[in-house]
C-alpha cells in the first residue's frame, strides 16, 4: 500500500493542505501604508515592559500594605515589599530583554 492508493495523495500534499486549513502557511502580506511590523513589535515590547514593572510593584505594595494592616507594623513591611516588588519587576524585564535573548540561549 502506498500513500497514493488511499485517494488522499502523498503525505506531503496532505500535510500542506492541513497546514493551509489551519492557517500555518499563510505568508504575512506586505504592509500597505500601515505601520511596519518592527514598530508594532517595539510597541508591544514597550507595553509589556511597562506592565511587568507596574504589576510587580502593585502586587508587592498590596501585599505589604495588607501585612502592615494585619500585623500593625505601619510602614515597615510596605517599605520592604516596595523594594522587593521593584526588584521583581526589574528581574522580569531583565529576563525579557536581557543578554542572550536574540540568539535563543536560555
Amino acid at each position: 500500500m502506498s500513500g497514493d492508493e488511499d485517494g488522499g495523495g502523498s503525505f506531503e500534499d496532505r500535510l500542506q493542505a492541513a497546514r493551509r486549513r489551519q492557517g500555518l502557511d499563510i505568508r504575512p502580506s506586505e504592509p500597505s501604508g500601515g505601520p511596519d511590523s518592527r514598530s508594532l513589535s517595539a510597541l508591544g515590547i514597550g507595553l509589556r515592559v511597562g506592565v511587568e514593572l507596574v504589576s510587580a510593584l502593585a502586587v508587592a505594595v498590596a501585599i505589604g500594605w495588607w501585612l502592615d494592616k494585619w500585623l500593625h507594623t505601619s510602614p515597615v513591611l510596605l517599605s520592604l515589599f516596595v523594594l522587593l516588588g521593584g526588584a521583581a519587576g526589574v528581574l522580569n524585564v531583565w529576563r525579557l530583554m536581557g543578554p542572550g535573548r536574540a540568539d535563543g540561549r536560555k
